[in-house]
């Protein structure tokens, strides 16, 4: 399992910097190295049709880039918080000033920092924090599955649920919620996946199949099997994002609103 891991960890490297020969060399490795290559095939399908060019795509999205995130509003699933920075903080919400993850809580205001960079996450403690019930006094990886405690009682899971993408989850573990009230918060790397399968980024399971949102260059754009409508307008497969638009289609609708 760990040189599974490892390999897609490169495949995914490989994949974002665009070096195909790479991707094709990694990718035939990692279905060697699997009893089930059909289930691998399927979980490269969002990433290789995430590399494709996407026209009329915004150049910026001066809406969320300013701040680094945004909120995604999906109907009948819930709503959360996508943070797009390599550097993540953590902390109390306040009126003024309010870290990239405000969390009604007794916490300081710059609590913790999360790092990403191709190998992975790092949580920073600022304040106290506990991983896994332990009192962590440097900056420590984390891994699938691992509970994060910031000061007492605010208690989060860190989760990769996709072994093909960077992008992370939090899950509220205790009774604390940021502000406003969001399900969840969303590390978004390369992609991130709303579907019916457990590997999903978010899990919806009354979607027929995945819908993926993806950044392309300084931008974000959407991708699903079939007809989408984006602020108003038809797109066949995919079509580019803003900092406020409505998508919908066959059987989801979502909105996007910049923090």
């Amino acid at each position: 399992m760990y040189d599974r891991r490892r390999l897609a960890e490169r495949l995914q490297r490989a994949m974002l910097a665009q070096r195909w020969s790479e991707v094709r060399r990694v990718a035939q490795q990692l279905q060697g190295s699997s009893h089930d290559c059909g289930a691998w095939r399927r979980l490269l399908i969002p990433f290789f049709a995430a590399t494709k060019r996407t026209t009329n795509l915004p150049t910026a999205m001066t809406a969320i880039s300013g701040q680094g995130r945004f909120r995604l509003w999906i109907d009948a699933v819930g709503g959360y918080l996508v943070c797009l920075n390599d550097e993540i903080v953590l902390g109390q919400a306040v009126p003024e000033g309010s870290p990239d993850v405000p969390i009604l809580g007794d916490l300081s205001r710059r609590h913790a920092v999360i790092h990403r960079d191709e190998e992975g996450y790092v949580i920073e403690p600022v304040r106290g924090v506990k991983v896994d019930g332990k009192t962590i006094q440097q900056s420590m990886t984390l891994t699938d599955g691992r509970t994060i405690e910031l000061g007492t009682g605010v208690r989060l899971r860190f989760q990769r649920p996709h072994p093909l993408s960077g992008t992370a989850r939090l899950e509220f573990v205790s009774h604390h919620r940021t502000l406003p009230a969001l399900d969840g918060v969303l590390l978004m790397a390369d992609s991130c996946i709303m579907g019916p399968g457990p590997q999903s980024h978010i899990v919806a399971r009354d979607l027929a199949g995945d819908v993926v949102l993806f950044r392309e260059g300084a931008g974000l754009a959407c991708r699903t099997a079939g007809q989408l409508r984006i602020d108003g307008k038809d797109h066949e497969g995919r079509g580019p994002l803003t900092g406020r638009s409505r998508v919908e289609g066959n059987d989801f609708s979502f909105t996007l609103e910049a923090c």
